[in-house]
């Protein structure tokens, strides 16, 4: 493991060039940061000013539109209050109106439901009575069938009983 007070005593320097050392290297950097300084601000700083002012400036125009704008609004706003009050009314007008032929449609269709179940129910009457008169048919063409039977068997028992 390393002893950190060895290393911070050998790091100490003795002599000339401590924590500040004032030479010729101490103009040098104050040139450097003057010189850094320029170049930033020609090529960084003043460009970057330019766009805020500019932006400021469409921030102020663009507030002063605004602010004329709602003042119109207000004017417009009280001189069509009375109109705003009759557009209401009208509304309450045209919402009655639609729901009253909203009725009127659901009720006319509800009628032509009722006028179709009817016909449904007649066109049924109908089969079902085509149906009872073939079944009639049918036990009548049956009946008979026994009745002409029953009479060939009585002329032959008569006709029998003769000979």
């Amino acid at each position: 493991m390393i002893n950190f007070s060895i290393l911070i005593s050998l790091s100490e320097v003795k002599g000339p060039g401590g924590l500040f050392d004032i030479n010729a290297t101490l103009p040098l950097v104050a040139i450097q940061f003057i010189l850094l300084m320029v170049i930033l601000n020609v090529i960084l700083y003043s460009p970057l000013l330019t766009v805020m002012e500019e932006r400021q400036a469409y921030i102020l125009s663009t507030l002063a539109e605004a602010s004329k704008i709602l003042e119109e609004g207000k004017k417009i706003r009280k001189l069509k209050l009375i109109d705003a009050q009759t557009l209401i009314d009208n509304g309450d007008l045209i919402t009655d109106m639609s729901y009253r032929i909203g009725q009127e449609l659901y009720y006319s269709e509800q009628k032509k439901i009722e006028m179709y179940l009817k016909q449904v129910a007649i066109m049924c009457t109908r089969i079902l009575i085509a149906e009872q008169r073939q079944t009639v048919i049918k036990l009548a063409d049956a009946n008979a069938l026994l009745y002409v039977n029953m009479m060939y068997e009585r002329l032959a028992y008569t006709h029998l009983s003769l000979i």
